[in-house]
């Protein structure tokens, strides 16, 4: 094995049971030989050479190319070994810290999300086939992090709970106009009108998202209430009574938060409400993971409160309230991942088998991350007064009861792990589409 890998493997696990056969068919063995044995084979000298010089991009692509491979265990139980032993703190060998380092330095320059950029982006991995998406998400197409109030909530019922608690902190009034910013398949957009009567605009970047979520709100008639459009949130003037925006605030760039809340400012009404819903770490700021940035999301970034904050008050804006989602998305991913890998032969149809591994690293990683490092997801409430909202939390839940008795007459469809989601008529419009190469 190559000797400044092994070190590397050697200093690192501690604790856990490890086996790496390298390139050679030699068997190496790390850590006190607990829990869950995983074992690794790595096929070349070539990813032997670059998983030891930069870890954290070169591991996934060994893996997604087919020079790693796990013969025991899965990708997820080999992060958890890795992540147990680095703590959540992430401790990495000094070279991988000083490439880290470097990667902070030039962050910026990769998150240059111009309207233009940000709609290349956004092309990368929303514009996927909508068929890869029904494979994995609830039924309603929510693809951003569920709200489990219970443990044993599938995943159907955790995503209809997330839109309840949503609608509940924006303290919508019937008639209140409805900014969606970054409406994904356009579920909570139709929530809120179904549910409210509220006129709900809901904008995004994604042209399968806007055509899927522009055909279901045709489809259960509610084009009165609800309407999508292709558009950066840049570019709009209206004002509205409230705002909100899920699973988006990742692709804006740490250099366009300023821009966001300023226009998140103005297009709020002097008595309206914000809630933004986004993916953001407990540490300090850092760098994107180099395989998400290069392969999943480019021009992303996960930011830390302390980036986040500071932008919403040079905006003029109030914050009101802060909610910590911990494993909320851990468990969301667990679900993901369980039904992506029970389609996997469906999507190798429609990408690849390096797409297939690609993905499978994406999600396994993302779990890993939520359930053992930094990651988390805050709500936070924003307003421009501190009198707008009622001087308690009661009527949060309170609203939550209600939709909730509501939503339960309705019946929420849960399904078994694995199966394909029931489509609706808006999903089955969508066209078939030819075999696709992964990125």
């Amino acid at each position: 094995m190559n000797v400044l890998l092994r070190n590397v493997i050697e200093r690192l696990v501690r604790t856990g049971n490890l086996t790496v056969t390298d390139p050679d068919g030699n068997e190496h063995r790390f850590g006190d030989g607990t829990g869950e044995h995983v074992h690794a084979v790595l096929r070349t000298r070539r990813a032997e050479r670059a998983i030891a010089l930069d870890p954290n991009l070169s591991l996934p692509e060994a893996y997604m190319d087919g020079e790693l491979d796990f013969i025991e265990g899965d990708v997820l139980a080999f992060l958890h070994i890795a992540y147990q032993n680095m703590g959540p703190a992430g401790v990495e060998a000094a070279w991988t810290r000083a490439m880290e380092g470097l990667r902070h330095v030039f962050r910026r320059l990769q998150q240059i999300n111009t309207t233009s950029r940000s709609r290349e982006n956004v092309k990368r991995h929303y514009d996927l086939s909508p068929e890869l998406y029904r494979l994995f998400l609830d039924e309603d197409m929510q693809y951003s992090c569920a709200y489990f109030e219970r443990p044993d909530m599938s995943l159907e019922e955790a995503q209809l709970a997330k839109k309840r608690h949503l609608a509940s902190k924006l303290a919508i009034r019937p008639a209140n106009t409805v900014l969606d910013i970054g409406c994904g398949f356009g579920g909570l957009s139709l929530y809120l009108a179904r549910h409210f009567e509220a006129d709900v605009l809901g904008i995004t970047l994604s042209e399968e998202q806007h055509a899927i979520a522009s055909e279901r709100a045709e489809t259960e008639e509610l084009t009165n209430h609800a309407h999508f459009e292709l558009k950066d949130y840049r570019n709009l003037g209206e004002r509205f009574d409230r705002i909100v925006s899920v699973g988006m605030f990742e692709h804006v760039g740490v250099n366009h938060y300023r821009t966001f809340f300023d226009r998140c400012a103005t297009l709020l009404k002097p008595d309206g409400v914000m809630v933004l819903h986004s993916i953001g770490r407990f540490g300090s700021p850092t760098t994107t993971n180099a395989f998400i940035r290069k392969h999943i999301f480019p021009g992303g970034y996960i930011p830390a409160l302390s980036e986040v904050l500071p932008a919403i008050e040079k905006a003029g804006l109030m914050v009101g309230d802060i909610e910590i989602l911990r494993l909320h998305y851990a468990e969301t991913l667990k679900a993901w991942r369980k039904r992506f890998l029970a389609n996997r032969e469906r999507v190798q149809e429609i990408y690849d088998e390096r797409f297939c591994r690609m993905w499978d690293f994406y999600l396994a990683g993302s779990e890993a991350a939520f359930r053992w490092q930094d990651m988390m997801v805050f709500q936070i409430q924003i307003t421009h007064k501190n009198s707008t909202l009622p001087m308690t939390r009661e009527y949060i839940a309170k609203c939550e009861r209600a939709l909730a008795t509501r939503d339960s007459n309705v019946g929420v469809l849960a399904r078994e792990d694995g199966a394909p989601a029931k489509a609706d008529k808006a999903a089955n419009a969508a066209p078939t589409r030819k075999k696709r190469t992964a990125h």
